[in-house]
């Protein structure tokens, strides 16, 4: 079969690649149907994440199941299904407390499109075939109306911008919510879009980038712009108990906590550009700051989202700039558009 292979930076080809088959009667093979591009994947593609290849690429998809093993639960052929993009078998008392991200059942980063993450290549949904191991619980249906495109970032982006907002909202109900928009483009744009579905009173998004700052200008956020790279201003002394750090860097994760209320929480989307990255360690003690670091538990998280999107209230694919054929996935994966979705 065909796979969308990463060989190195901007190095990109379809290529003959092994085809799955069923291993265990807990397993399904999906053909993907709707692969979106994350965040993460044009980073990769661009070798700003470094990841060695080759592998084949796409974590993000909605798919149809193909074949199933005696033990894969009651999916049937032809159904078609979300498939959260972390390895999780979904029995392990890791999983049972919705910790989907640390599954006891596979290493450690154990995910699909990401070749080496876990020590193990699971394949990637830009491929004609994806085995899906533990598929009795680790899939999810795809509602009746609800389109593959839209659904397909479920998997990643979306549930992790909802994650980011709803457990905080859910103890401040109808609280303002500040998200630093950046260089995790489309999951800090999710986070502002869920914030508003959950009912925050005010979502207030920052960023420097023109098209970012429209998007979430429409969907009805209130929205600073950076210029001049003076990120510290960016809210005048505002403060909030609900904040988000989309923007990867150092300077957006800074304005994030410098705006963290007392006793307020900060979610972080990602480990920063680097190993290492400081903290204002004292200032987060004298005021009491919950930070929250970690990877999305894509598994427990998704259905809430699921829910969302099939109610009307959330739109993910407001915020898809183009959707384009399998066949040109090589020029779009470094499009520099917010999010890009692949379809057959």
């Amino acid at each position: 079969m065909r796979g969308l292979v990463f060989d190195g930076p901007s190095r990109l080809e379809w290529r003959e690649v092994p085809e799955p088959t069923l291993i265990d009667d807990r397993d399904v093979l999906v053909r993907p149907l709707a692969v979106a591009r994350c965040d993460l994947d044009l980073a990769i593609a661009l070798g700003l994440y470094p990841l060695r290849g080759p592998f084949v690429m796409g974590h993000e998809m909605v798919g149809e199941v193909v074949d199933r093993g005696d033990a894969a639960g009651d999916w049937q052929v032809g159904q078609p299904v979300i498939v959260p993009f972390q390895i999780s078998c979904g029995s392990c008392a890791t999983c049972r407390r919705g910790h989907t991200n640390a599954c006891e059942s596979v290493p450690a980063g154990s995910a699909f499109g990401l070749g080496p993450h876990g020590g193990i290549d699971h394949g990637g949904a830009l491929s004609d075939l994806v085995r899906v191991p533990f598929a009795d619980t680790a899939l999810l249906g795809l509602p009746d109306g609800i389109d593959p495109v839209t659904a397909c970032g479920i998997p990643d982006n979306v549930a992790d911008g909802y994650r980011c907002v709803a457990e905080p909202l859910a103890e401040r109900p109808g609280e303002p919510v500040l998200v630093v928009g950046g260089l995790a483009a489309s999951v800090g744009l999710y986070a502002a879009m869920s914030a508003i579905a959950l009912g925050s009173e005010r979502v207030v998004y920052v960023d420097d980038d023109p098209d970012r700052i429209a998007a979430a200008r429409r969907m009805g956020a209130d929205c600073h712009t950076v210029t001049g790279g003076d990120w510290a201003e960016a809210v005048a002394g505002e403060r909030f108990a609900i904040t988000v750090d989309a923007n990867v860097l150092d300077h957006g994760r800074s304005l994030a906590l410098a705006a963290t209320a007392p006793n307020g929480t900060c979610t972080s989307v990602s480990n920063g550009a680097s190993p290492t990255a400081e903290l204002p360690l004292q200032a987060m003690y004298l005021k009491g700051v919950t930070y929250r670091i970690g990877r999305v538990h894509a598994h427990h998280v998704a259905p809430a989202v699921v829910d969302l999107v099939a109610s009307g209230r959330l739109e993910p694919q407001t915020l898809v700039d183009h959707v384009v054929d399998f066949d040109d996935a090589v020029e779009a994966m470094t499009d520099p558009s917010i999010k890009v979705v692949f379809t057959r």
